[in-house]
């Protein structure tokens, strides 16, 4: 048998299908185990790792473009952030991005006032967009029932991706929904993506948070959509500066950050309305 032959095929996605699907399974049993278990460790373990490499990793992305973001300030303040918005809530998270920022600015204002602007904003850019952004994950897992809010939001989420890939493949995905951005991306997978949130969100809220079947309606809208707009701002940011992936940490998947985009920006949209359906205790 030629080497060609041996290698692991990569699915019509461009990845290896049985790796990605493996470390898939592996995240699952990882977030499942620790969240119910102990909540911190989850919460502090789980989302501050995730977001504070994530953080790491998309500066080290960065450097390929020439800019230097501060990547320890990065990695101590992410860990930092998230781990504080656990303990303490949104507020705490706020301040411990803004002590973040103000650490950011000084870093990089010792490198020289030639490229001070365009580093700092790089850096700042990272902590907000990552570990902050993450920081809503850990918030939903503090009240006494966080578990079941975050294992409805990431299982959402998920199934985002999985209805979108399953749906867009089969149709063909003729109708492109951003070329320039993230050629796989389809309206046809768009809507795959949809009607599987909007089914797995009311399912999950229903039976595991107790609302109503028409706010898990209006949650797996939310969801589908904060998770298609997070995978093209990743994908618009690894075209910008010319890499196909953050990182090769996981494989299958890429880096930890690969994971992370669609989770990002749905995190925060995720904390609000379950928030605004049943405030904590």
């Amino acid at each position: 048998m030629t080497d060609t032959a041996a290698a692991p095929q990569p699915s019509r996605a461009g990845r290896n299908l049985p790796a990605a699907i493996g470390v898939g399974v592996a995240l699952a049993v990882l977030i499942i185990g620790s969240v119910f278990a102990y909540r911190p460790a989850f919460g502090i373990g789980v989302v501050g790792l995730a977001g504070a490499y994530g953080a790491f990793e998309l500066a080290t992305a960065l450097r390929t473009a020439g800019l230097q973001a501060p990547r320890w300030p990065l990695l101590i303040g992410g860990a930092t952030i998230i781990t504080v918005a656990y303990l303490w809530g949104s507020a705490a998270g706020a301040a411990g991005l803004a002590g973040t920022t103000a650490v950011i600015l000084l870093w990089t204002r010792a490198g020289g006032a030639d490229r001070w602007l365009r580093d700092a904003a790089a850096g700042v850019l990272v902590a907000a967009y990552v570990p902050f952004l993450a920081s809503f994950a850990a918030i939903l897992t503090a009240p006494p029932d966080g578990p079941r809010r975050v294992t409805s939001f990431i299982a959402t989420v998920a199934f985002s991706d999985i209805g979108g890939y399953a749906v867009g493949v089969l149709s063909g995905g003729k109708h492109k929904m951003a070329p320039r951005i993230s050629p796989g991306k389809s309206w046809e997978g768009f809507a795959g993506s949809v009607v599987t949130c909007v089914g797995v969100g009311t399912l999950l809220l229903t039976q595991l948070v107790h609302v109503r079947w028409w706010q898990g309606v209006l949650f797996g809208l939310a969801m589908a959509v904060c998770a298609v707009v997070g995978d093209l701002a990743e994908s618009a940011i690894k075209r910008d500066i010319g890499v196909k992936d953050m990182g090769r940490l996981l494989p299958g998947h890429g880096g930890i950050l690969d994971r992370l985009d669609s989770l990002l920006v749905a995190a925060p949209v995720a904390w609000m309305l379950l928030s605004a359906y049943k405030p904590p205790l």
